[in-house]
């Protein structure tokens, strides 16, 4: 005789599922907020290069000396520096460009420790949510530069990397300086091109140097020609919504 079968059991679940519905518009509110700030500060700053990096690297480390020049030589072209607006890495490309005469812009993460901004920054504008600045650390720019860093860093590398490789975002050059120190993530982008799972094409989307003129010369050509920039001229700046 055969056994009934019992009833399945309900599923586990692990999350809540959906919110109350007033809670999601209230974090969207301050979300619009968020990008409304940024706009704002940012929407006159003109062509940027961002440049990515560590905030625990000290005054006398050897990559905030080299950030430093780096940050010196891209304001010499004429784009503003622009940053996460903290310590270290972001620290030392400000006060570079800061150093040369150049526009030197922060977007500064607001966190439970209470990140200051650096003093180097001309403008600056605090952020409460990470995806929120670095939409708009990728929004202003037409270059970016990848300086040894952590967990962040690389999130924000990888970020603009997928961007323009889907071909979301305009086919901006992005300079990954520090062969040494970024070794294993060359070894690991040239394994995924023989797995397949990249295109050989897709290597040619980034430049691995240590070379600040190797760099600058990139920027010339990929950026500065490819999308034909032009010395500002002086004229009205409409603005809606009372930027600064």
């Amino acid at each position: 005789m055969a056994m009934k079968k019992k009833p399945a059991k309900e599923e586990i679940r692990f999350l809540d599922g959906p919110q109350s519905r007033w809670k999601d518009f209230v974090f969207t509110l301050k979300v619009v907020v968020d990008f409304i700030r940024g706009f704002k500060t940012l929407h006159f700053v003109g062509p940027c290069v961002t440049i990515f990096g560590s905030a625990r690297f000290k005054e006398d480390h050897p990559y905030y000396t080299q950030t430093m020049e780096l940050g010196a030589a891209v304001a010499r072209l004429g784009f503003t520096v622009l940053t996460g607006g903290g310590p270290g890495i972001m620290e030392a490309a400000n006060r570079g460009a800061k150093e040369v005469g150049g526009r030197s812009v922060g977007c500064n993460i607001v966190l439970p420790h209470e990140q200051q901004h650096n003093p180097y920054l001309d403008k600056w504008v605090d952020m409460k949510f990470f995806f929120v600045r670095k939409t708009l650390l990728i929004k202003y720019s037409y270059a970016f530069i990848v300086m040894p860093g952590g967990f962040g860093t690389l999130d924000e590398y990888f970020e603009a990397l997928t961007l323009i490789q889907t071909k979301t975002i305009s086919d901006f050059p992005i300079i990954i300086f520090g062969k040494t120190f970024h070794a294993e993530i060359i070894a690991h982008i040239e394994r995924m091109k023989e797995a397949g799972t990249i295109s050989p094409e897709d290597l040619r989307l980034c430049l691995f140097t240590d070379s600040i003129e190797e760099a600058i010369n990139h920027l010339e050509i990929h950026s500065i020609k490819k999308f034909h920039l032009k010395p500002e001229e002086p004229g009205h700046k409409f603005t809606w919504l009372f930027e600064r």
